[in-house]
């Protein structure tokens, strides 16, 4: 075979081995489920798929990959037959084996190195799980189910990758046929589609002006508008993607936190044969991961609570998908212990920001703020105030708002609204200064006439009467930065965002239709203000806006300094001095850099004797210490901090490279306020933890 043959037929086996890795993983998920009952034919599934990818592995000549496969399917042969059984330590073995499969494919195809150290680790913790002695001879179960046994992982948990959907093929069927078509392809499909429509449009507009003939009237020109509508919908279709797509990722996410934290918790779909635009869903994804991961730490409580307040042991986390209309709803719920609203205002004014006045859903969507959290110790999974400000920040990236439901002991319920599409969007056009643009619908609440409106005044701005609430009123010349020419009487556009309704104040409506919406190049400058544009019949450009960042601007421009999630903005400063102590000079000089430029006044020490000396003489306000250290470890320094007299009270986070449970269970008995693995942290990420410890000042 040649050469281009060869890696053709490697292509397609990557591609094949993605969708039979992504079932491996799902099948591994169902061999510890309490309601699966008769393991062994799942047992035996799972046997094939790694059997299959070994003989495909063989024949493109990745030998490297078969030999790995190979030695995983021995384990899963003591499985089959019957003398082990999956407990969570082996399920946890298999599903690292399972993604270390998975990247040696994307190595080998990829020309790189496969690391076999990694195989090594891996194969070593199969051959560890797969220990009788450690097993107890247990049986495979087969007809009566057992309840999932929960216990924390004795090395830290493998967080599932979020499925990379832009390398994904997008299966097309036909019957019982499937053809495998790359999504680069469908994007330029959809482009051409769009083009095709715009040039329909240009030609109805000749005829009319030029040929003094309405196109409408044409019979042909009909057929031609009919077979293109329908053209452009089964175009985008092919873009469609279940949300099943990604739930396998966040099952794997919930089991592996869950573990980690010592909870049982249950995980459950409905409607997960939802469809949505695939970017949208990729837009999505880390918003969910998030999401289901906030649920297990935070609104999960342990079993030991649940069965105090009267709820069974194994709590619930579930995700629910449904259409409704042109826009998709994906909601996460949890029966944990809902949010605490007032442990979510003494927070806030705790970080300076101005609750009074505040209703409790206003208090409870705080949490979407950058930096914000109430949880007292920080960790890798949770307190560090970046997890649902990211979610927020992806919902309004694919155009959408999240929602907030919960209910003290009853539970918490996260809900992600979208457009379905994209690509094409169903939007009102309006105009004002002369312009037309054009508003996503979906957003749009109501649309009334300015002469039939009784404007009201409170807290110094205009403000309209809407189903007994007042709603802000802004015109939206002026939030665009346009001169407005209005003589008469205008209309108001009232839109949703996240805490409410806003109103803006246009010359004229002008009507609804499909719009294909295009992103702007990247040599023009983003505009929180437009989601994108589109081509008019007439080869004008129609823009389009964003509502959310039209609310957040039009509150910027009426002098109302107000974040994206509703909540007043307080004059803040960081500042306080911190302590950074580690042996490494590179992280030492790194951390203190990042904390310089993000205002705080730090002091360096190279060890925990170094650190006491500095301690002695001078005053901190927090110090941010590695473990392993010549001298005094981090740990001993922690411990010593907290029986000093006057040091007690001084808040400690710690940032290590040792991430065992044993290591993190020391770090809080010695009274650490934080403990942190130093693979899973970035630079925002520090400093929105140090703020969360140290404070910053109004």
């Amino acid at each position: 075979m040649s050469v281009k043959g060869l890696d053709k037929l490697r292509t397609l086996f990557a591609q094949e081995a993605e969708q039979r890795l992504a079932r491996l993983g799902q099948l591994v998920l169902e061999l510890e489920q309490s309601d699966v009952g008769d393991l062994t034919e799942v047992i035996a599934e799972v046997f094939r798929e790694v059997h299959t990818l070994k003989g495909s592995a063989a024949v493109v000549g990745f030998e490297d990959v078969a030999q790995y496969a190979h030695g995983v399917e021995e384990k899963l042969a003591q499985l089959r037959a019957g003398s082990i059984a999956p407990t969570p330590a082996i399920v946890d073995a298999l599903l690292v084996a399972v993604d270390r499969l998975g990247s040696m494919i994307w190595e080998s195809v990829g020309g790189d190195v496969v690391d076999e150290m990694a195989n090594a680790a891996a194969l070593t913790r199969l051959d560890a799980a797969f220990d009788p002695a450690s097993n107890n001879g247990q049986p495979v179960r087969t007809a009566e189910p057992a309840a999932v046994l929960v216990v924390p992982a004795a090395v830290p948990p493998v967080v599932a990758a979020v499925p990379q959907i832009e390398r994904a093929t997008v299966q097309a069927r036909e019957g019982s046929a499937t053809v495998m078509v790359p999504v680069e392809r469908l994007d330029e499909l959809v482009r051409m589609v769009g083009e095709a429509a715009a040039a329909h449009l240009r030609v109805g507009r000749v005829l009319t002006e030029r040929m003094g003939v309405e196109a409408a009237n044409l019979s042909e020109f009909s057929e031609l508008s009919r077979l293109l509508i329908g053209l452009q919908e089964g175009t985008m279709r092919t873009r469609m993607v279940p949300v099943a797509t990604i739930t396998d990722s966040l099952h794997r996410a919930v089991r592996d936190a869950a573990r980690s934290l010592g909870k049982d918790v249950r995980w459950e779909v409905l409607g997960d044969d939802t469809e949505l635009d695939r970017s949208v869903l990729h837009e999505l994804a880390d918003a969910l991961l998030h999401l289901v991961r906030n649920a297990v730490d935070h609104g999960i409580d342990s079993p030991d609570e649940r069965v105090a307040r009267g709820k069974p042991a194994q709590a619930v986390v579930r995700l629910h998908a449904m259409q409704l209309g042109s826009e998709v709803v994906i909601a996460i719920s949890d029966d944990g212990a809902g949010i605490d609203v007032d442990r979510v205002r003494q927070r806030a004014i705790r970080s300076g920001i101005e609750v009074e006045g505040l209703s409790d859903d206003e208090i409870t969507h705080l949490i979407f703020r950058s930096g914000f959290s109430t949880v007292d110790f920080v960790s890798d999974i949770s307190g560090r105030g970046v997890g649902l400000d990211a979610v927020r920040s992806s919902v309004e990236g694919a155009r959408g708002r999240v929602e907030v439901r919960s209910t003290a002991g009853v539970g918490s319920e996260f809900r992600i609204i979208v457009p379905i599409t994209l690509a094409v969007l169903r939007c009102l056009l309006l105009e004002t200064a002369g312009q037309r643009f054009a508003m996503p619908l979906h957003r749009v609440a109501l649309a009334q006439a300015e002469e039939t409106t009784t404007l009201l005044h409170a807290e110094g701005r205009r403000m309209l009467q809407v189903n007994g609430a007042p709603v802000p009123v802004s015109d939206l010349a002026d939030v665009l930065g346009v001169a407005s020419n209005r003589t008469g009487p205008g209309n108001y556009v009232i839109v949703n965002g996240a805490l409410g309704q806003h109103a803006f104040l246009v010359d004229a409506l002008v009507g609804q239709r499909d719009v294909v919406v295009k992103g702007f190049s990247a040599l023009v400058p983003r505009l929180d203000v437009l989601a994108g544009a589109s081509i008019e019949s007439d080869g004008s450009i129609l823009l389009v806006l964003d509502p959310p960042g039209l609310i957040e601007h039009s509150r910027r421009v009426d002098g109302r300094s107000v974040e994206s999630d509703g909540a007043p903005i307080t004059a803040r400063r960081r500042g306080g001095r911190l302590l950074v102590v580690d042996d490494a000079l590179t992280v030492r000089e790194l951390q203190r850099t990042i904390l310089v430029r993000a205002g705080f006044d730090v002091t360096v020490a190279s060890d925990g004797i170094e650190a006491l000396a500095h301690l002695e003489n001078e005053t901190f306000d927090l110090v941010l210490t590695d473990v392993e250290m010549p001298r005094m470890d981090g740990f001993e320094l922690t411990e010593h901090i907290r029986n000093h007299p006057t040091l007690a009270n001084l808040a400690v986070l710690i940032l290590t490279s040792l991430a065992s449970d044993a290591d993190r269970e020391r770090g809080m008995s010695v009274g650490a306020d934080g403990y942190i693995v130093k693979s899973s942290f970035d630079e925002q990420s520090l400093i929105a933890a140090v703020d969360r410890l140290v404070g910053v000042p109004a």
